[in-house]
C-alpha cells in the first residue's frame, strides 16, 4: 500500500506540511508506505501543450511526455493507492506549482474522446487538503466550494478512485503579526483559532490518511 503527499506549499514547516504529514501518520498507522514530496524543491514547468499524449497510437498516451523533475513522480502517483495534495489558497486558487502539477499530471490521462474521457485504467483514491487565510464564512459569501472545492475533486475522479478534501480556514499566518501590515486581521482572533481549531483539523487529516488506507 503506497501513499503520496504533494506538498504544494513554499514552506515545509507551516500549516499545509503539518496537516499533510498529520495524513501520512494516519496512513502509516494502518501499514502504509508513505511519501513526502516538496514540489518548490523541484525543477519543472506547467504543461507546454505538446499534445504528445494525447496523438493517436503515442507511447505517452495517459502520461506526460515532457523530462524534467516531475516526470518520475508523476509515473509513481500512477502507481500508488492514495495520492495526498496539500496546498494554500493564494487569490482564491492553489499554488502556482500545484497548479502546473496538476496541468501536468491531469491533461496527460484526459481523453478527448467522448466514450471514455480516462487513458489511466488504474485506480488512485484522493484526498485535497487546503489551507487558507479565508473564514468559513468567506467560502459560503464567495461560492468557493463549488468554484474550487468541487471543480478539482470533480477532475480528480479520472484518475478512478474516490476524491474528498479538507478545508482548515482562518489560518494564522505570521510568527509576529506586528512585523506586518495586517490590520484587516485580529491577531489574537488568529491565535485562538490556532489554538482551538488548528488541533481538530490535524485530528481530522491524522483519521483521512488512516481511512483512506484501510479503504485500499
Amino acid at each position: 500500500m503506497k501513499v503520496i503527499a504533494i506538498n504544494g506549499s513554499p514552506r515545509k514547516n507551516g500549516n499545509t506540511v503539518t496537516l499533510l504529514q498529520k495524513a501520512l501518520d494516519g496512513a502509516k498507522s494502518m501499514g502504509a508506505d508513505t511519501e513526502i514530496v516538496h514540489l518548490y524543491d523541484l525543477n519543472f514547468k506547467g504543461c507546454t501543450s505538446c499534445f504528445a499524449c494525447k496523438r493517436k497510437g503515442s507511447k505517452y498516451n495517459g502520461h506526460c511526455a515532457m523530462k524534467d523533475d516531475l516526470t518520475s513522480i508523476l509515473e509513481n502517483i500512477l502507481k500508488c493507492d492514495v495520492l495526498l495534495l496539500g496546498s494554500p489558497l493564494y487569490f482564491s486558487s492553489v499554488t502556482g506549482e500545484m497548479r502546473s502539477f496538476l496541468e501536468r499530471l491531469m491533461f496527460s490521462i484526459y481523453t478527448y474522446n467522448t466514450a471514455n474521457p480516462s487513458f489511466f485504467k488504474g485506480k488512485v483514491d484522493v484526498a485535497v487538503i487546503y489551507t487558507m487565510n479565508a473564514t468559513a464564512e468567506n467560502i459560503k459569501q464567495y461560492n468557493m466550494e463549488e468554484s474550487i472545492f468541487d471543480h478539482l475533486k470533480n477532475l480528480l475522479k479520472l484518475l478512478n478512485g474516490t476524491s474528498e478534501f479538507l478545508l482548515s480556514t482562518d489560518n494564522y499566518q505570521f510568527n509576529d503579526y506586528s512585523k506586518y501590515e495586517s490590520s484587516m486581521f485580529d491577531e489574537k482572533h488568529k491565535a485562538q483559532v490556532k489554538i482551538e481549531q488548528f488541533p481538530i483539523d490535524c485530528q481530522k487529516s491524522f483519521d483521512m490518511g488512516a481511512r483512506l488506507a484501510v479503504r485500499i
